[in-house]
């Protein structure tokens, strides 16, 4: 167990540790949950499944772990075909949302344990329990049972057991599920911390899209059985590949509207279905009269009197103020939206944020994108 008791530098791998090759998944042939997945997972990264439920990212890490079998396709490990391979014969740690940890057992025998089916020696694997405990610093609970523990102490010996035998990767199925707010985001600071400190290959299921950008290296993002995207966090956030990804990562205004013409430096002018003309980026080729959906992040809109040039700005009527502490959500009817949300971190003295003002709302056209 040296890889876990060292530090090494994490750095992954440009190499793939895990292939799926036009891996399809059916259920009784009543349609695909998953469809023709493509997907290399890098050795040595934190890649995340992201999606809502349904989505196919959850049977993906089974048919990885072996739970259940592809439907067609092939799945590599390490270079090896795994698709006939048993689960216990693949070397992959495995973390539940349940944690699974047997209650009749101490700490330090469901540590044990993956090590005893596998034949060490029992001199290593007391050796090995205690580089465990002592790497999710619980040093002092060997002797506890599992309902001797909190939630966060549960996940952490879950944790411990599924990288004590030195697997290859470890899945891990939305393990922070059951926590409270504070302790789940506690632990996702710990888990990536770990990550980064041992350097194993992690995949990562979780349908919380905060979660996923706070933890991954890279997210996969699911939908209808199909990845729509697969980039680093922030070309998520920043670059989203359609509407369904900037829907679904973080927080967004949306607009409908036509293309009236499009512009240099991939900018469109879109007549809006509510009025107005508005500027927007676009990763195709789009057309006049094309009709697409506009998409703008509320962080990235500003309140004010007026705006430079090439600024889109409309004007606005504030209906509904919310104090968050570290911002104010403004909710404003302009641009033929009811529900246009600004998010300002401080309420300008010039400029009363109450129901019923009248207020200028813009934003620069290269944070606004414009999908079909």
């Amino acid at each position: 167990m040296s890889d876990l008791s060292a530090n090494p530098a994490r750095a992954h791998d440009e190499t793939a540790l895990v292939r799926f090759i036009n891996v399809q998944k059916s259920y009784g042939g009543l349609g695909l949950v998953v469809k023709n997945l493509n997907l290399d997972v890098l050795r040595g990264e934190f890649l995340t499944l992201l999606g809502p439920s349904g989505s196919g990212k959850t049977t993906t890490l089974m048919m990885l772990a072996g739970f259940q079998d592809a439907t067609s396709g092939e799945i590599l490990l390490d270079g090896r075909p795994v698709t006939q391979t048993p689960p216990h014969e693949r070397g992959i740690g495995m973390v539940f949302q349940s944690y699974a940890l047997f209650p009749h057992m101490t700490v330090a025998q469901n540590l044990a344990f993956p090590l005893e089916v596998r034949r060490v020696a029992k001199a290593d694997i007391a050796n090995r329990v205690k580089r465990a405990l002592d790497m999710v610093e619980l040093p002092n609970f060997a002797g506890r049972r599992p309902s001797q523990l909190s939630g966060g102490q549960q996940q952490r010996v879950a944790l411990a057991r599924a990288l004590i035998f030195e697997p290859t990767v470890v899945l891990m199925d939305e393990p922070l599920g059951a926590l409270d707010k504070h302790l789940r985001e506690q632990m996702q600071y710990e888990i990536k911390a770990l990550h980064d400190r041992l350097g194993i290959t992690m995949i990562y299921v979780t349908h919380d899209q905060s979660e996923a950008l706070t933890m991954s290296d890279r997210i996969a993002v699911f939908n209808d059985g199909i990845i729509q995207q697969l980039s680093t966090p922030q070309d998520l956030y920043e670059r989203p590949a359609n509407a369904f990804v900037a829907r679904f990562i973080g927080e967004n205004n949306t607009l409908t509207g036509k293309v009236a013409k499009s512009g240099k430096d991939g900018l469109y002018d879109v007549a809006l279905s509510g009025g107005g003309v508005v500027r927007a980026v676009a990763d195709e080729s789009l057309a006049p009269g094309d009709g697409v959906i506009i998409s703008v992040r509320p962080e990235r809109c500003l309140l004010g009197h007026d705006f430079p040039d090439p600024m889109n700005q409309f004007d606005g009527k504030v209906l509904d103020t919310i104090y968050h502490g570290d911002h104010i959500r403004v909710k404003v009817h302009a641009a033929g939206s009811e529900t246009f949300i600004i998010k300002t971190v401080n309420a300008r003295s010039d400029l009363p944020l109450r129901p019923g003002v009248d207020v200028k709302i813009g934003w620069d056209p290269k944070d606004c994108r414009a999908f079909r």
